[in-house]
């Protein structure tokens, strides 16, 4: 068997219309702003081969500090599709998921931001509740509260 050479996923990413929207909401749900900045440039553009581009990004940590959500707003070149009103079983659909402690309170002080319940709120046996919620912008976020030996 081969070793696998990953040593860590650094974070997911999604684009988004406004970072000054967005930020806010994923500070609410918990998660805490990193950093912000500009990249742009051909170098850039050599990566994502979208060639000369200016985007946005904040960079959102878990408060573990283990994981990441890489927010991008491309100013440069211009968004040429959304993908947000599809339905999540449509293929390279996104959906990041967390792990809450009081699920019920989270959606009511989402739901503050805008957030709205996908379906429902379901029990999985007696380990997870569960939701899909549609944040901020549409976008579309899986929360999970572990039940019994936390």
């Amino acid at each position: 068997m081969t070793k696998s050479k990953i040593v860590r996923m650094d974070n997911v990413g999604i684009v988004v219309e406004s970072l000054d929207n967005v930020i806010p909401f994923f500070i609410e749900l918990g998660l805490k702003l990193e950093g912000r900045a500009t990249i742009e440039g051909e170098w850039a553009g050599r990566v994502t081969g979208l060639g000369d581009q200016h985007v946005e990004i904040a960079m959102m940590v878990t408060p573990d500090g283990h994981s990441r959500l890489e927010l991008s707003q491309f100013l440069r070149p211009t968004v040429i599709s959304d993908h947000r009103t599809a339905p999540v079983n449509s293929v390279g659909y996104l959906r990041v998921m967390f792990t809450v402690e009081d699920i019920d309170e989270v959606v009511s002080r989402l739901s503050k931001h805008g957030a709205e319940l996908v379906g429902e709120m379901v029990q999985y046996e007696n380990s997870y509740k569960l939701c899909y919620i549609r944040g901020v912008e549409g976008i579309l976020i899986g929360l999970a509260e572990q039940l019994g030996n936390k």
